[in-house]
Parts: structure tokens; C-alpha cells; sequence
């Protein structure tokens, strides 16, 4: 890997994803779970500042030792912070400070990279982290900014430098039969992965089926017509107290008019595409919609077992597991160590990618996990049925 070229086009990648944005729209946090714009620039240069540049650089001079307490996410190791619910009351630094303190730190980071031939190995491990980190708040950035211009009463359109990826239409649909038997799963540790990924370890499955294509949005307004929204039976219990709390009768940025279904897309308001995967899907929806069909949702395991055999990548994909640690998982020393094993609770597993994960940073084995009443992140439904 060549970590100065590495780290130039990941930067400017992010700054691409924010180009068409105005600074008004950078400030911007509707609810706690999404980030304004300028806190994800600041949080990711923060990272680099903060884990390579103040341990590493002899000499280093932080851009604002107050930068420590606005961006940072929630390592407690590292301190203090500005809590999740007031990242948009924070006014100030602003967007133009913000930038400026990305790019100081872009400078030092390009100068200390290039000699990247003597870093240490627990370094580069560092900085693979904070590239991935970093594709991780891109993907989120692409998430929130459709949130908050998607919930802008004029549904402005977003247009930016990225070209956003295409979602094939979903024209047949067939069942992949998979032995029972006993499988691998996780990553090995041999590339990058995230620690929750490790260690690859023997699971048993019983013979099951797995759609080899996503639910469409043809077959899930066939569940609303159903008035699968109002009926308690296919639903969990906390589903269905969550659909009666916030009468929720559609997927997120979903509204009928007339007689026809729009979305907000970055395009504006348009169409529900009919042959597209269904997108903006909470767990509990996912799951009442499975009962409803007469199958389930997928554990992690089968997902992975299966996951050579269908395309995947449109849709972050709800499965049917709790987020819980893999066999012999361990938590690294210190702040680093606060990266994924906190959150082992109350979360469901996620599988695959979706059109605003950044190219390549996706993988079989990748763990992404979500409490299940959440769906402003790019997520679908993936049917499975035991055999």
C-alpha cells in the first residue's frame, strides 16, 4: 500500500461527497443518529490528529487543543466530548475553521507519510484503521446528507462530484439450496478487517433456502396494500409498539400521492422505482414483512455461508442475529479497543454494502449492526426459509 497516495484520494474523496453542499447545510442534525456534515470532516481529521500525528510526530502542535472536545466520537479513553444529541448546536468552529483544520493536518500527515518506508507495523495497522474509518464516515456522510436534505420541506436535490453507483432492477428471483453441514465464517485476519470480524470459527447449520436477490419495492408495496402496517401478527411485539408510537405506514422518505408511491432520492422526489430493492427498511419492518411473505430474515451465518452464490452490495441486508462477539474475541488495549466490542448490545447484524458504501471497503465477512428501529441507513431484506 502506498499510505501518502492512499491517504490523498481518501481525503479528497470526502471533501467530493460535501463539494455541492452549502455551509448552511453542513450544520444540519435533525435527529441524535445523524451527524452534521461538518462534525463527520472534523471527526475524521481528529482521528488522524489524535491516534498518528500527536503519538508520532515529534513536534506536532495540535490545530486547537479545544478540537479534542467538539470531535471527538466516543472514546472515553481519549477524554471528554461534546455529546451525540449537540453536534448541531455546535455553531462554531465553523465550516470554513473546519476546513482549515483539515487541511493542516492533510499537510502534516502528507509530509509524515512520506517515509512510509520506516513505519512500524503497529503503525500502518493504525493508519489501515483510520482509512477505513474514514470510508466508514463517508458512507454515513452520503446517509445523513440524503437525511437532512430528505427532510427539508422543499426536498432540494443533492448533486455532488461522486458518480453514485447503479442498482441493478431485480427481474427473477430464485432459491439457492445450501446443504446442512458444518461452515466457516469470519475473517482470517490474513487483509484488513475490523476486530469484530475475527476469528473465523465452525458454525453448524441446518438445510435452509436463501433468495439470491433482495426484496423489491413491487413486492413490499404488496405488504402495505395488505395493510401489513396494521395487522399485530406480523409484528414483535416492540415492532409493533414502534409502529403504533410513531405510525409509521411506509419505508423512510416513502409518501403516497394520489394513487402512486414517491421517495425522496438525491434526485428530488421521484417515483418508487418497482424493480429496485426496497430500501430505508428498519429490522422490525424487515422482520414483519418476512412473517407476512411466510419466511425469515437470515442469520449472519447463513448470510456469509451463502454469499458466493448471489450478488450482494445493493442494500445493507438486516439478518436475523443479534451483534454479539465472535469465539475468542478480544478488545485491543486502550482507545482503539473502544472501536466496535462496546457496542455488543441491544444491535442487530447487518450484511453486505449499499450504494453509498465507498468502493472496495465492503467484504463477506464485514459486521455492520444497527439497533433494529433504526432505517435511515441504506438497508433492504433478504428472505431466507428452512428446508
Amino acid at each position: 500500500m502506498n499510505f501518502q497516495e492512499t491517504y490523498q484520494k481518501l481525503r479528497a474523496r470526502t471533501l467530493a461527497i460535501c463539494a455541492s453542499l452549502s455551509p448552511e447545510d453542513h450544520v444540519v442534525q435533525p435527529v441524535v443518529d445523524v451527524s452534521p456534515p461538518k462534525w463527520h470532516l472534523g471527526h475524521t481529521t481528529w482521528f488522524f490528529e489524535t491516534f498518528v500525528l500527536a503519538p508520532h510526530q515529534p513536534g506536532y502542535a495540535v490545530f486547537d487543543p479545544e478540537y479534542n472536545y467538539v470531535f471527538n466520537s466516543y472514546y472515553e479513553t481519549v477524554g471528554a466530548r461534546v455529546i451525540r444529541t449537540d453536534r448541531g448546536n455546535l455553531s462554531r468552529p465553523t465550516v470554513e475553521e473546519v476546513r482549515r483544520y483539515r487541511s493542516y493536518v492533510d499537510e502534516a500527515m502528507t509530509a509524515f507519510l512520506a517515509n512510509e518506508e520506516t513505519l512500524p507495523e503497529d503503525l500502518q495497522a493504525i493508519l489501515r484503521l483510520g482509512f477505513n474509518h474514514e470510508e466508514q464516515h463517508q458512507e454515513l456522510l452520503i446517509t445523513d446528507i440524503k437525511y437532512i436534505l430528505g427532510h427539508n420541506p422543499l426536498l432540494p436535490a443533492y448533486t455532488t462530484a461522486y458518480e453514485r453507483p447503479v442498482v441493478k432492477d431485480i427481474a427473477e428471483k430464485a432459491w439457492i439450496d445450501v446443504a446442512e453441514g458444518v461452515y466457516e465464517i469470519g475473517a482470517t485476519g490474513q487483509s484488513f478487517c475490523f476486530d469484530n470480524e475475527l476469528s473465523r470459527h465452525k458454525v453448524y447449520a441446518r438445510a435452509y433456502a436463501i433468495r439470491d436477490t433482495p426484496v423489491t419495492n413491487e413486492e413490499f408495496m404488496a405488504f402495505i396494500a395488505d395493510k401489513g402496517y396494521q395487522d399485530f401478527r406480523h409484528w414483535h411485539s416492540d415492532g409493533w409498539a414502534w409502529v403504533k408510537q410513531h405510525q409509521v405506514q411506509a419505508p423512510l422518505y416513502w409518501q403516497q400521492i394520489e394513487d402512486a408511491w414517491y421517495h425522496y432520492t438525491p434526485e428530488g422526489l421521484t417515483l418508487v422505482p418497482l424493480k429496485q430493492p426496497v430500501c430505508h427498511i428498519s429490522y422490525y419492518e424487515a422482520w414483519a414483512f418476512a412473517a407476512w411473505a411466510g419466511y425469515r430474515l437470515p442469520t449472519e451465518a447463513e448470510w456469509e455461508i451463502a454469499s458466493d452464490r448471489f450478488d450482494w452490495g445493493a442494500r445493507w441486508e438486516w439478518t436475523e442475529s443479534a451483534y454479539l462477539p465472535y469465539p475468542g474475541f478480544a478488545k485491543a488495549e486502550g482507545a482503539i479497543g473502544e472501536y466496535n466490542g462496546k457496542f455488543m448490545v441491544n444491535q442487530m447484524v447487518l450484511r453486505g454494502a449499499s450504494e453509498a458504501t465507498t468502493p472496495g471497503h465492503s467484504r463477506n465477512t464485514y459486521r455492520n449492526f444497527f439497533q433494529p428501529e433504526l432505517r435511515w441507513q441504506f438497508t433492504g431484506i433478504r428472505l431466507a426459509r428452512s428446508l
